[in-house]
């Protein structure tokens, strides 16, 4: 017997939707992470990007527990000295809902150009419209609920 390991060119894609609204960013995240990487196929392997395309919409509407609504700070470098800007994950989800979802989810995939392939897989969107219909449509929608 051998042992099949799987080629980029077998790799078959699906669309996955999900729905924010109501669901805890971490948790969330890490089901999204999950999704780009390809865990849940059982071809996996871990130095191929074996995962799905993943839509997110109603990204403003994502929950967070206890005060990370103040608590949880954003950090950017301008690169001067003093360039230091901070945000609230309040500012932050006021002004860009979707960088927050796109933020958790970065922390959570390989930190190389693989991970950066499977960040290119996820589209995050506010509301519940989506310019994805057309690649949806071919195939049935799955709607992850826990």
């Amino acid at each position: 017997m051998r042992t099949h390991t799987v080629r980029a060119s077998e790799v078959q894609r699906r669309w996955v939707v999900i729905d924010a609204s109501g669901e805890t960013l971490g948790r969330l995240a890490s089901r999204i992470a999950q999704t780009l990487k390809g865990k849940h196929k059982p071809i996996y392997s871990p130095h191929l990007d074996v995962g799905d395309f993943v839509i997110v919409i109603n990204a403003e509407k994502v929950r967070v527990t206890g005060k990370k609504l103040e608590d949880k700070m954003y950090y950017r470098h301008s690169g001067y000295p003093g360039g230091l800007k901070t945000q609230s994950l309040r500012q932050v989800l006021g002004k860009h809902p979707t960088r927050v979802i796109e933020h958790a989810v970065k922390g959570m995939l390989p930190h190389n150009a693989l991970g950066k392939a499977m960040l290119c897989k996820l589209k995050v969107y506010a509301g519940a419209t989506h310019p994805h219909e057309a690649q949806i449509r071919g195939q049935e929608t799955l709607e992850e609920k826990d």
